[in-house]
């Protein structure tokens, strides 16, 4: 019997048996034990203890007590005014003004008449009506007393409630002149 071999054949012969010999190489370097990595990961677990810190401890929440020495007000309550027998007292008693209606912020002064001897401002309102307002009259929530009327502004006495104090007490405000 003839065996012809081409040279396919004798490539994809040896190309094989190059496989086998390979293969069979690093099966015999092999070993039981297993390389130092496998044997590293296998003594690791006895070798090594957790380094793990303790919790601190807790300590107990102290909730101060506001104001606890009674000195300052409590801001969660309305404090009623302490009317004390100081002189100064707005006159609760008279009747507002329609000026009175309107926070003093709100108010614009926008001009000045003079009429023989009276001098009126012209406030503008939050409703856009236009107010006279003469020396005398009260004008904002405060019991602003007009005290004095100019060209540039309308200065204004008014009487409020010291919060610290629980006094009426006076301070001077104006209305400058808008453009």
């Amino acid at each position: 019997m003839t065996i012809f071999l081409t040279s396919k054949s004798v490539e994809s012969a040896l190309k094989v048996i190059f496989i086998c010999m390979i293969s069979f190489a690093l099966t015999a370097c092999g070993s039981d034990e297993g390389d130092d990595l496998d044997q590293f990961m296998r003594n690791a677990a006895n070798t090594m203890k957790p380094k793990i810190k303790s919790l601190p401890e807790v300590k107990p929440y102290l909730a101060l007590q506001y104001n606890a020495d009674g000195t300052l007000a409590d801001p969660f309550h309305v404090r009623k005014a302490t009317h004390k027998s100081g002189a100064l007292q707005p006159n609760l008693k008279r009747p507002k003004e329609a000026m009175e209606a309107y926070p003093l912020e709100s108010v614009k002064y926008v001009g000045m008449i003079s009429k023989s001897k009276l001098t009126f401002a012209l406030l503008k309102t939050p409703d856009n009506m236009v107010q006279q307002v003469k020396i005398g009259s009260y004008v904002g929530q405060n019991f602003g007393l007009v005290t004095q009327i100019t060209d540039s502004e309308v200065v204004l006495k008014e009487i409020v409630l010291d919060d610290l104090s629980g006094d009426w007490i006076e301070r001077v405000s104006n209305l400058t002149l808008q453009e």
